[in-house]
């Protein structure tokens, strides 16, 4: 589950406010259970078990089912990822770029893979051939087992200009036959064939619906991923604010027209859980992949 600091997001902070539902959770991790064997645990009373059980409930945080006459309750999110507004060298100048994630200009991907659209998928399924169709650029969401996508960006830097910061941000998430919330995989990230470094993603999410995520995409496959932010500066390259890895801008070429982009799951990967990309109308966050530079 992604949250951030907007207003929409206040129900789950409220949700987790309390000390009581605080165990609720704990005690759900390990089981699903009835209303009547959460207050025996709790030692309080049903009434103010389901109070509580309903809060969490309408934060998205759990769900319930029937079972006979008993009410069952089973936790719906593996986790909660909180993005802060963040305003970085505003004193500088920059430019923004925005590459539908059908755009990359190179791959190579094994099954699982495929490509969906807005409105159903692209090509087949598991043929990364469709890899190749024209409507790749339509691409919403794809995903493959192991191998990399590559873009190309324009670096429109002018000569007299320096670079002092570049950054890239998209929505990512694991490769699983439908869906694993719990399915780490070993995601690496190039630019101009410089390796920036390794980011292990969590699972394959599908505990809710993405709220991008069309309505024709079963409830049970890829639903939304992590937004990661990699930052490459004099210092060195950050992932979301920590240290990724030394690469500093020195060691990127910035004088060409592009810079080229790979993300992959490398076939010696530790996890190899296979990469998940999730671009416009799919995912929690309504963007494909996004490139600024900063400069002087």
């Amino acid at each position: 589950m992604d949250l951030d600091v907007e207003e929409k997001s206040l129900a789950v902070y409220k949700a987790l406010a309390s000390d009581v539902r605080l165990s609720i959770i704990r005690l759900l991790s390990r089981k699903k259970m009835t209303v009547t064997e959460l207050a025996d645990k709790l030692k309080l009373s049903s009434t103010i078990v389901l109070m509580h059980l309903n809060k969490l409930y309408k934060a998205n945080l759990i769900s319930f089912e029937k079972l006979g006459h008993n009410k069952v309750a089973q936790i719906k999110v593996d986790n909660i990822n909180i993005h802060f507004p963040h305003n970085v060298y505003s004193e500088l100048e920059h430019y923004e770029v925005e590459i539908p994630i059908g755009q990359y200009t190179n791959f190579s991907v094994n099954p699982t893979c495929g490509l969906a659209g807005l409105d159903n998928y692209i090509g087949k399924v598991d043929e990364p051939a469709y890899f190749m169709a024209p409507e790749r650029i339509d691409a919403g969401m794809i995903w493959w087992n192991e191998g990399f996508v590559e873009y190309q960006l324009p670096n429109y830097t002018e000569k007299d200009k320096k670079i002092e910061m570049m950054e890239f941000s998209m929505e990512l998430g694991s490769e699983f036959p439908f869906s694993n919330n719990v399915w780490l995989s070993d995601i690496t990230f190039y630019l101009n064939d410089i390796e920036l470094g390794m980011w292990t993603s969590s699972g394959d999410f599908s505990d809710t619906r993405g709220i991008y995520t069309p309505s024709w995409l079963p409830d049970n496959v890829n639903q939304y991923g992590i937004l990661k932010n990699i930052r490459i500066t004099n210092e060195g390259c950050f992932l979301d604010g920590k240290p990724l890895s030394d690469v500093k801008l020195l060691d990127i070429r910035n004088n060409e027209a592009t810079f080229v982009l790979r993300i992959s799951v490398n076939k010696n990967a530790r996890n190899n859980g296979g990469c998940t990309i999730f671009g416009k109308g799919f995912g929690n966050h309504d963007q494909a992949i996004k490139m600024k530079i900063f400069y002087k």
